[in-house]
């Protein structure tokens, strides 16, 4: 599926960023992986914790009255913001819950939002209904790959 992205990306002369949580890099690491990543991969963020939000995404607190970790509007500014911050053609964000338990917002582990921003911004909510912390880590980087193919082929 990367490899999918990176022939449509590189044939468009495009460019992505990445904001990830939960997959720890995995997404990064698949687009990455393919001889000319450079031609359309810009870079990316791990934010994982509140102080990588502030300091890596430059989001204060205040910008997140309303809005909690793992949701939507979170996956959205996300995706929104690594895109401005690298100049980037696309955005591509994901937070979640990997297990084996859930988080402290009450989202159950397998609990995931995504979100790709581009000249306009999808976002879904998957539920894998498992508390395997590697398969929902390979599972939110595979949905948010898909996600992104299919952006990129609307």
């Amino acid at each position: 599926m990367a490899e999918q992205v990176a022939q449509r990306l590189t044939a468009r002369k495009q460019t992505i960023a990445v904001a990830e949580s939960s997959t720890g890099g995995l997404i990064s690491a698949s687009l990455l992986a393919l001889p000319g990543a450079s031609s359309y991969f810009l870079g990316s963020a791990v934010v994982y914790t509140r102080d990588a939000r502030r300091l890596l995404m430059e989001i204060p607190d205040d910008a997140m009255k309303g809005i909690r970790s793992a949701s939507e509007p979170y996956a959205k500014l996300l995706a929104e913001r690594i895109r401005h911050r690298f100049s980037a053609d696309w955005g591509l964000s994901e937070t979640g819950a990997t297990g084996p338990t859930g988080n402290r917002y009450g989202d159950a582990a397998g609990h995931c939002c995504l979100a790709v921003a581009g000249s306009k911004t999808s976002v879904i909510t998957l539920e894998t209904a498992s508390c395997d912390r590697v398969s929902n880590m390979q599972a939110f980087a595979k949905a948010a790959l898909e996600l992104l193919l299919k952006r990129l082929d609307s």
